[in-house]
């Protein structure tokens, strides 16, 4: 059974790496923000993150989003992690402050047609491994997603960029793929800086945060790691 104090513990620990990551790559303290998917967690050790500290709660379905955030309300940011069909737009713009994963035009435009007057903050899911089986458009792809939601006038802003990793046996193994998308990043900042900060890059699950970090990782997604059981 995974007791409060292991979810505690094991959130404590993964705060301390998240320090050190930003420390080894010269970054200030604050730089690199823990988002929690809560598509692992029950009821209870929701409210066990809220009492540890826990800010940013992510989902991935929009049914979850809307029962989670009708049982804690204002306790977390709500974030949407997961691949968004464009006929959930309208059930997942009004109750979150950023989507992580965006990754078509139409996708921009549904957007667009939903966002409030304020606009709806956006990441693009960009697919920087070239996996078949995973979401996200392709680096020459991005160019044209900036450019769509450019013509949202403002509805839909652009704060940066997501990508997934590939699984592999040693972190070290991904960290040509957070490069790759913070030097994509930094490529097209100065360019759309009239229209977009993209100050965000959303990269780093459990298993190789430390080295997105490194990379220049904004905000590091973190899954089951908490309420894994201890090993024998």
């Amino acid at each position: 059974m995974v007791t409060e104090a292991r979810i505690q513990d094991q959130l404590a620990v993964v705060r301390e790496r998240i320090s050190g990551a930003l420390q080894r790559s010269g970054r200030g303290p604050g730089e690199a923000r823990l988002l929690v998917a809560s598509k692992y967690y029950t009821v209870g050790q929701v409210s066990v993150l809220a009492r540890a500290g826990v800010e940013l709660l992510g989902e991935n379905k929009a049914d979850e989003l809307a029962s989670k955030q009708e049982e804690f309300g204002d306790a977390f940011e709500w974030h949407f992690i997961g691949h968004l069909q464009r006929r959930k737009a309208k059930d997942v713009v009004p109750r979150v402050s950023l989507i992580h994963s965006v990754d078509s035009v139409r996708l921009v435009e549904e957007l667009g047609k939903r966002a409030p007057e304020a606009g709806v903050d956006v990441l693009l899911q960009v697919n920087v491994s070239g996996e078949e089986a995973k979401y996200g458009i392709s680096e020459g792809e991005v160019e044209g997603l900036l450019e769509a939601a450019a013509q949202t006038g403002g509805a839909v802003r652009v704060r940066g960029f997501m990508t997934i990793a590939p699984v592999v046996e040693a972190p070290e193994d991904a960290r040509y793929v957070f490069a790759k998308l913070r030097t994509l990043r930094d490529s097209l900042r100065g360019v759309w800086a009239p229209c977009f900060d993209l100050s965000e890059l959303s990269m780093g699950m459990s298993n190789d945060y430390e080295v997105a970090v490194e990379e220049g990782s904004t905000l590091v997604r973190i899954g089951r790691t908490m309420i894994e059981e201890e090993g024998p």
